[in-house]
């Protein structure tokens, strides 16, 4: 059973949301402009939580990222210009 903390608050300031075309929600943060995006506003909202961590510095550090992307199935095409500067 889903529970809220205090039913008659009201969404967070700063941040605003955006019904994109294809049904997806985009909520992004006004002050940094980082912004995520989910199926609906609830879940845009925890991935938003998730890239102001990253943004801010609060984020878990991965030691060897080609481990964790490819733990995560995730295929990564290095072009010619090589890898982003986030993985050097």
């Amino acid at each position: 059973m889903a529970t809220t903390s205090d039913s008659d608050r009201s969404a967070p300031s700063g941040v605003e949301f955006i019904q994109e075309d294809d049904g997806r929600v985009t909520a992004r943060h006004i002050e940094s402009g980082v912004a995520s995006f989910g199926e609906s506003e609830a879940e845009a909202l925890r991935q938003l939580g998730d890239a102001l961590d990253s943004h801010f510095g609060d984020g878990e550090t991965i030691d060897d990222p080609a481990s964790y992307l490819d733990s995560e199935g995730i295929d990564v095409d290095i072009g010619s210009e090589g890898p982003p500067p986030w993985i050097e």
